[in-house]
């Protein structure tokens, strides 16, 4: 990520637009509101700390003398920073061979069944040492942070061992320390397969996980939320209930994979253990937007998933137009989204599950700040985290997603400290 300017008491002037400006942090966006980006032009901002102090006209802006540094942005834009609520970005190795299957017509769950998929990224990880694992998600989370994130997800899922699971565990706990710029939320994902050692045998796998590894986990305090692959081929419903009653006894919340391959009942048992998102939702009916009406789960897409495994994107379209929140995330992982590049995903909103570039954008910041569980990023309003993005002038807020690979940023604010580009 390069050195950091620390910048105690900043400001930022002259920028061209200001985005996503709001008195106060809005919260999660629901139906129509997700069509509304606030935004205002010849604008400063001033930063004390980490956190956002103010904002205004340029015909009002403060005393330079007052701040410790000041950025011109010469009438570029200013956006909060992208919250990525989905990722599995800790892993060992790359699957580029599996890619290869994908080409000649083999699908997930064939490639699943031969012993690919998780199951080698599990193999790789748990041949990998704990300062392998940390180096090479550090060169991911700065690509990550470089491309305008600021806040991020990361699951573990690929030790499926009690041993493999905690050092995931931990090198999210180091990733934290080595980037305090960054909000990062650990997420506990032994159930996203079934370990070799216990094939054949899954409910002596849930055993081991809720008897060993969720209180080894919560021991050390290395998770946030946990996670459950509740769908066609992996686990059941009722798994997902047990492992979600027995997490919640140690203060964590569900983040659940639901309905990626199947109509599974996933988003039902997420709802009702008041999960904090469901996650992927490629496969979703009209029950499922019926149950996730008035509870306080975020239906999250993932379409570069969609992408990159050619399967149906998410009816985001429809969730919206119900009334609902949505959040987009990268599912950054090395077998069905190896990209943790947000503008791409803001972008596939837009033209493969035809969201206007306002709703692709409040899916990807205020909403991914949600369910990501933080209520003070993904805005630009007093009082939030100073994370921030600036680019060049452009022409409009379509702009960002319309060239989604023309390299527009010029520097990115994590926190208050200012990232050259």
């Amino acid at each position: 990520m390069g050195r950091m300017i620390h910048a105690n008491r900043l400001l930022i002037k002259n920028i061209g637009m200001l985005v996503g400006a709001y008195e106060r942090a809005p919260g999660v966006l629901s139906g129509q509101d997700m069509s509304r980006v606030p935004m205002l032009p010849d604008a400063w901002v001033a930063v004390d700390g980490d956190r956002i102090k103010a904002y205004g006209l340029m015909s009002d802006v403060p005393a330079q003398e007052t701040f410790t540094q000041v950025i011109d942005a010469c009438h570029g834009w200013l956006f909060p920073c992208f919250c990525d609520s989905h990722t599995h970005l800790v892993y060992a190795g790359s699957r580029e061979g599996e890619f290869r299957d994908k080409i000649a017509g083999l699908s997930y769950e064939e490639i699943a069944r031969r012993g690919g998929g998780i199951l080698n990224s599990s193999d790789l990880l748990n041949q990998a040492s704990e300062d392998e694992l940390l180096e090479s998600a550090s060169v991911r989370l700065r690509q990550c942070a470089a491309g305008g994130t600021g806040g991020i997800e990361i699951k573990s899922g690929y030790g499926l061992t009690v041993d493999g699971e905690l050092k995931m565990l931990r090198v999210i706990r180091k990733l934290r320390e080595r980037f305090p710029m960054l909000e990062i939320k650990s997420t506990f994902l032994g159930a996203h397969a079934v370990g070799r050692e216990y094939a054949g045998r899954q409910s002596a796998y849930v055993d081991m996980l809720v008897k060993k590894m969720l209180p080894a986990v919560a021991a050390e305090g290395l998770a946030d939320y946990v996670d459950v692959f509740c769908d066609e081929g992996f686990f059941t419903v009722e798994q997902t209930a047990r492992i979600l009653s027995e997490a919640a006894r140690f203060g964590m919340r569900g983040k659940i994979h639901a309905n990626e391959l199947a109509v599974s009942g996933g988003v039902q048992v997420g709802v009702a253990h008041n999960a904090v998102s469901v996650d992927h939702l490629e496969r979703i009916t009209n029950a499922e937007i019926q149950t996730l009406a008035g509870s306080d789960t975020i239906p999250t897409m993932l379409p570069g998933a969609s992408f990159f495994l050619g399967i149906p994107y998410g009816k985001g379209r429809q969730v919206i137009d119900a009334g609902l929140p949505l959040a987009l995330a990268s599912d950054y992982n090395p077998g069905s989204s190896p990209s943790g590049s947000m503008r791409f995903v803001a972008s596939l909103g837009c033209v493969k599950m035809k969201l206007t570039p306002e709703e692709s954008f409040n899916a990807v910041t205020v909403n991914g700040a949600a369910a990501l569980g933080v209520s003070d990023m993904g805005v630009i309003a007093p009082g939030c985290y100073a994370s921030m993005f600036l680019t060049r002038p452009l022409p409009s807020l379509a702009y960002l997603q319309y060239a989604y690979t023309e390299p527009l940023i010029t520097r990115v604010i994590l926190k208050g400290d200012s990232l050259l580009s």
